[in-house]
């Protein structure tokens, strides 16, 4: 696969971009997720650069390549958001198919919440809509206990420490060992070790984390973008039950269990999510 990297200058910051496929070409949008950064896409990126799309995925504000500024306050899901609002008439000539994982798909239902003019189609991997998540955070004790991370992440310094420590083990094992056997090969995750070592990295990439309670999600109405959700049922982190309380949010949707595949699911079962995403896009 052929890719070039960019850097966008966006809401007083620089975001870095790795693009496969014609710049001519329908766009379509991938965020990533925590702890991954744009590499999380290669077999998106690749696939549908081969289809003629203009494949996009930076790597979001805080992670590996792209600006990390400092303090809890320049990561609040307003100014992620308005990251990408600015990035997509830089990187698409017209609307975009935007595709969000874990926090990206945080940012993606906030998108398509108070952007919706810049979407065609949004697809959301693993990620409850806002008002499910925090609902369940909240009433759910089974999915308190799955995201017993999220209170911990609040504590300053130490998550940055323990997660750095022993080369990443914490972080490295939070993929590996809540995904299939071999989703991620050791070259991968050494891949990952060089991102989350860049310089101010780790403490951005967390406070993500922190910021969430200073400026949540506000969602008055149902998102009107045409909606596909895919969901890995043998999810660690999110029970299958924030699902399709999640699309029913959406006037215009539809939900499609893997039944087979966990949070990690574009990395088990690329071909299969490829194809979802690809015929949603299309149609």
């Amino acid at each position: 696969m052929k890719t070039r990297a960019q850097h966008y200058s966006v809401n007083k910051i620089q975001l870095h971009t790795v693009e496969a496929g014609p710049s001519s070409g329908n766009t379509i949008l991938f965020l990533h997720g925590f702890p991954e950064f744009w590499y999380g896409w290669k077999h998106q990126l690749a696939f549908f650069a081969a289809q003629g799309w203009h494949a996009v995925a930076p790597d979001q504000r805080g992670y590996n390549l792209s600006s990390k500024p400092t303090g809890v306050e320049a990561y609040t899901i307003d100014k992620l958001t308005q990251d990408v609002v600015e990035l997509i008439p830089q990187v698409s000539q017209g609307k975009v198919v935007l595709v969000g994982h874990d926090w990206g798909g945080a940012v993606a239902w906030n998108i398509a919440l108070k952007y919706p003019h810049l979407l065609d189609k949004l697809v959301i991997l693993n990620m409850p809509h806002p008002e499910v998540a925090h609902h369940h955070l909240t009433h759910n004790p089974k999915q308190m206990l799955r995201s017993w991370y999220t209170g911990f992440f609040q504590i300053p310094w130490v998550p940055e420490v323990v997660s750095s420590s022993f080369d990443f083990k914490l972080l490295e094992s939070s993929m590996t060992g809540s995904a299939r056997s071999n989703a991620f090969s050791p070259a991968e995750m050494e891949g990952y070790r060089t991102a989350w070592e860049q310089p101010d990295a780790l403490e951005a990439m967390i406070n993500w984390y922190r910021a969430y309670k200073y400026n949540p999600i506000e969602a008055d109405q149902k998102v009107q973008v045409p909606t596909r959700m895919i969901w890995g049922k043998q999810d660690k982190f999110l029970g299958t039950e924030l699902a399709q309380p999640s699309i029913e949010e959406c006037a215009h949707s539809e939900l499609i269990f893997l039944e087979e595949a966990t949070h990690w699911l574009h990395h088990e079962f690329p071909e299969k999510v490829n194809q979802l995403i690809y015929e949603f896009a299309q149609s």
